[in-house]
């Protein structure tokens, strides 16, 4: 499992920076990206790897969370803001405090047998929601923002959030996988 109080906290860390040097690597400061919506065909486009964790990554995966906390979400893929690689931001908590998780080429290595059905809703297809069942549990390997290689399990509702995104990575959508 991953130790989420760590990587939120350097997430947070790393948002402070960003916003602190922005102006002198010409980022603005806390940007909300708009949000593809469907049939934009770029969200049925499969992402490229992601090979090195780069600045620019590091402030479009800041971007990203803010983003996605900017419309209520819990997840947001790269391909959603149109960019066509393989990068997703979650934050599954639903309080106040954040535990927001980034990942870079995330790959699901391992599914539990055990299955839920979870209302499912897409920021890229607004007001669509769909019944899908999905394993209850996976672990997948990641890259984190300092591109250390990670092997986490994700078990309920960040199960599902995270293969949903990778759905996204993958050129899927939603309306594409089979319902319950």
């Amino acid at each position: 499992m991953i130790d989420r109080a760590d990587d939120a906290q350097r997430i947070r860390n790393l948002r402070k920076e960003l916003a602190e040097d922005a102006e002198s690597k010409g980022y603005e400061r806390g940007r909300v990206l708009p949000i593809l919506i469907h049939p934009d065909h770029r969200l049925n486009t499969r992402c490229e790897a992601v090979t090195e964790i780069t600045p620019d990554l590091q402030q479009l995966a800041a971007d990203m969370l803010e983003t996605m906390y900017d419309v209520k979400g819990i997840g947001l893929a790269a391909p959603q803001i149109g960019v066509l690689k393989r990068l997703i931001v979650m934050d599954c908590k639903r309080s106040e405090a954040t535990d927001p998780v980034v990942m870079f080429n995330p790959v699901v290595m391992t599914t539990s047998r055990s299955k839920m059905v979870w209302n499912e809703g897409c920021l890229s297809i607004p007001g669509y929601f769909a019944k899908i069942k999905r394993p209850t549990k996976v672990t997948v390997l990641w890259t984190d923002l300092q591109g250390v290689a990670r092997l986490s399990d994700f078990v309920g509702l960040w199960a599902i959030c995270v293969q949903h995104e990778i759905d996204h990575l993958n050129g899927k959508l939603i309306i594409e996988v089979p319902h319950a």
